[in-house]
């Protein structure tokens, strides 16, 4: 099967072809060009979608802890990844395929115009010995001619007797030139037709097969070179398949990652205050006073005064001791966390106190460095100078000390926080137990004591918790010191309900610290307000502790 001996006269139809072919080889090139642009406009907006969706970390409180977001994270990772690969195949068909399809496209022109070049010339050669050949072959002809109309005039004349001598001489020497001229001409047409039919066996025989061999061999080049794209082009993916396959395995394990009752523990411990439930209202028996009125059978003016309530002032007292927990002071935060709520207290500083071992950890280690680096220089002066450590080691050490002084001081509040926090179920309990006592030490009958103060006092001592509902109702009396306190560290008490202090002084325990940090205190000229337990040294008498 061969184009040379098939196809020797089809030299049109294999130039079509053969541009044919190059443009196809194009064509594809084109096709794979622009699936090169969907991969990188495709692996574009996967990461950009990436991007929109990852979270925009400023702090660390504000790091993703649900197992739900960690999984949604993870897959947007994965799909970074896989964005990655898809540029990956980009890059692969265009260094692969589409790079080498151009480079062979161009070298596939050069090559067929040349072949097409060398057939154009050989036709063009062949033409010529073809035109010399019928030019001799006319002029033979020609020469025929002649010499026959020679011969006729030479025989016309020898025939005519009234011809003369030199006419018939005349007529014979015309012949004869003719005749020779004919001959040289048969000779040069031989000769060209020779030479003609030969170059045509060579041109038909050996030059365009020769041509059209080259141009079918460039031809199923170009073929197999297609097939090889082909192959690249499946295969640039198909190298990936596996990578691809990983991230997609990441997705479902981060898919079987979550857990819906870690999330839940993760809220509780979120927003969980530690804080104990309010507990129930005693009944406050206001008959009593009327069942004592009947059965005295007298009227107690002054008593029924020192129960009535001014309205006025009882709201304005309210407005003064608001429970500090209703509404978030727009203060700024204490150094204690005393402003947060018992069980985030704990974390806040539990998380401090694991920072600041991080940092003297680090200094530790800076520390250790620098004194094996004096022990260096001691030994090997010429490496350096021993003195020139001395102000980098006392700064670490200086930080060192500040450090465990930072951590003392926070571990004693978490300590503090912490043993609160242990103590305020037995606390409760001992609460409702009182409140059973006192409830029970009523009678049907609503029998009281003479004691006015102990009268009026007795419905916040029956129950531990303290609220802004009660302040509402509350007496102008004030309430006994169960104990005094000493200020160890300056409170300012900007916000409304606190009391300030300076450092030293002494105060009046008017109530516990209920586990939210924070104690009723009284001064000696009557003001009174809630200051941090966790900065003062509290004092409790014996006989009122527990009470």
């Amino acid at each position: 099967m061969s184009w040379g001996a098939e196809l020797w006269d089809q030299f049109d139809n294999l130039d079509k072809h053969t541009q044919w072919g190059i443009d196809f080889l194009e064509r594809y090139a084109k096709f794979v060009k622009e699936r090169i642009e969907i991969e990188q406009n495709y692996a574009k907006q996967l990461r950009n979608l990436v991007k929109k969706y990852c979270p925009k970390r400023s702090s660390k409180d504000e790091e993703p802890r649900f197992t739900s977001c960690l999984a949604f994270f993870n897959i947007l990772n994965e799909l970074n990844d896989y964005a990655g690969q898809r540029e990956v195949v980009a890059e692969e068909m265009g260094h692969r395929v589409y790079g080498e399809l151009m480079r062979y496209s161009h070298d596939l022109k050069t090559e067929r115009k040349m072949h097409l070049q060398e057939g154009r010339k050989a036709q063009q050669y062949l033409d010529m010995c073809w035109k010399q050949m019928d030019n001799s072959k006319k002029k033979f002809e020609r020469e025929c001619r002649e010499a026959e109309k020679a011969q006729q005039s030479y025989e016309r004349l020898d025939n005519d007797t009234n011809a003369t001598k030199a006419d018939v001489e005349k007529a014979k020497q015309q012949l004869n030139l003719r005749t020779h001229m004919a001959d040289e001409n048969k000779n040069e047409y031989a000769a060209q037709l020779q030479n003609f039919n030969g170059e045509q066996h060579k041109h038909y025989y050996i030059v365009i097969p020769q041509i059209y061999k080259h141009l079918q061999e460039m031809d199923e080049r170009r073929t197999i070179k297609l097939s090889e794209c082909y192959k690249g082009f499946a295969d640039s993916e198909r190298k990936v398949i596996p990578i691809i396959s990983k991230c997609l395995e990441g997705m479902i394990l981060a898919a079987k990652s979550v857990d819906e009752r870690r999330d839940s523990q993760i809220v509780i411990d979120s927003f969980k205050s530690g804080f104990e439930p309010p507990g129930d209202f005693p009944f406050e028996d206001y008959s009593q006073h009327i069942y004592r009125t009947v059965s005295d059978g007298t009227i107690s003016t002054p008593k029924q005064e020192g129960l009535k309530i001014d309205s006025k002032t009882t709201v304005g007292k309210a407005k003064g001791k608001l429970w500090l927990f209703g509404k978030k002071p727009k203060g700024p935060a204490l150094e204690d966390f005393s402003h947060l709520p018992p069980e985030q207290r704990r974390k806040k500083l539990q998380q401090r106190i694991d920072e600041l071992n991080r940092e003297l950890q680090k200094e530790t280690d800076q520390k250790d460095a620098l004194i094996k680096m004096k022990d260096v220089y001691e030994k090997n002066p010429q490496m350096g100078d021993p003195g020139s450590l001395q102000p980098k080691l006392s700064e670490t050490m200086s930080n060192i000390d500040r450090l465990r002084m930072e951590i003392h001081k926070n571990e004693a509040w978490l300590s503090e926080v912490e043993g609160k926090v242990a103590a305020r179920g037995d606390r409760r309990h001992s609460s409702d137990i009182n409140h059973l006592v006192t409830q029970g030490r009523e009678s049907p009958e609503g029998s009281y004591t003479d004691d006015t103060n102990q009268e009026i006092r007795g419905p916040p001592q029956q129950h531990a918790h303290h609220n802004e509902f009660e302040d509402e109702f509350e007496d102008d009396d004030p309430l006994p010191a169960i104990g005094h306190c000493k200020a160890i560290y300056p409170f300012d008490g900007h916000n409304e309900g606190t009391l300030a202090m300076k450092e030293g002084e002494v105060l009046y325990v008017i109530e516990e610290d209920k586990g939210d940090g924070w104690t009723r205190a009284r001064r000696q000229n009557g003001e009174e307000g809630y200051v941090p337990t966790s900065y003062i040294d509290v004092t409790l008498e014996k006989n009122s502790k527990g009470s």
